[in-house]
């Protein structure tokens, strides 16, 4: 079932609030404003350090078992490397799916999704947290269904029309190229 644009933001409102609501403010609600007010990025930094544009290939629509298309980019690294947010945004989910193994969601601008998935452990962030782009989210692993492959990060990018390619929006930028350390966390920010 597809839900239109007006559905998509009444239920990223109504999330924000809940969000919102559970951590004392209103400051939070207003961010997730912005973020849907802010157009999304066309060009995204690296969102594995030390990963160039030219050591990455194009997953998109690959075939998956099941019948599925692979919704989303493998940036292949050794197990470890640090995983850097590609957007400020809200993390909205640190958690575990039985695809996805250890997995972050950030709300970023423009309303997109970005999805970081088969991560070997998280870095310091949870739900509910504001976070500037290039913060540390976890590294690189093989969890969910990725075990027993090379380790990698599986990055996807979601709105309301479905998913769309990263790769176009990491290749043709010129941050892509340079190593991406990560960025210390806002105060305030705790392990998770």
């Amino acid at each position: 079932m597809r839900f239109g644009k007006p559905c998509f933001i009444l239920g990223f409102l109504a999330l924000s609030g809940v969000l919102s609501w559970s951590a004392g403010g209103f400051r939070e609600a207003l961010g997730t404003l912005r973020l849907f007010a802010t157009p999304a990025p066309a060009h995204l930094p690296m969102p594995v350090a030390g990963v160039r544009a030219v050591d990455i290939r194009d997953s998109w629509g690959a075939p998956r078992p099941g019948g599925r298309r692979h919704q989303g980019i493998d940036i292949f690294a050794p197990r470890g490397r640090a995983i850097l947010s590609t957007t400020p945004g809200l993390v909205v989910a640190v958690g575990h799916n039985r695809l996805g193994g250890n997995v972050v969601r950030v709300l970023g601008p423009g309303a997109e999704w970005h999805y970081y998935a088969h991560l070997d452990a998280f870095g310091p962030v949870r739900p509910g947290l504001w976070i500037p782009a290039g913060t540390l989210l976890g590294y690189v692993g093989d969890s969910g269904n990725a075990k027993g492959t090379p380790s990698h990060l599986h990055y996807g990018i979601y709105h309301a029309g479905g998913a769309v390619n990263p790769y176009p929006r990491l290749t043709d930028n010129p941050r892509s190229a340079q190593a991406q350390g990560p960025r210390p966390l806002q105060t305030g920010a705790r392990k998770g």
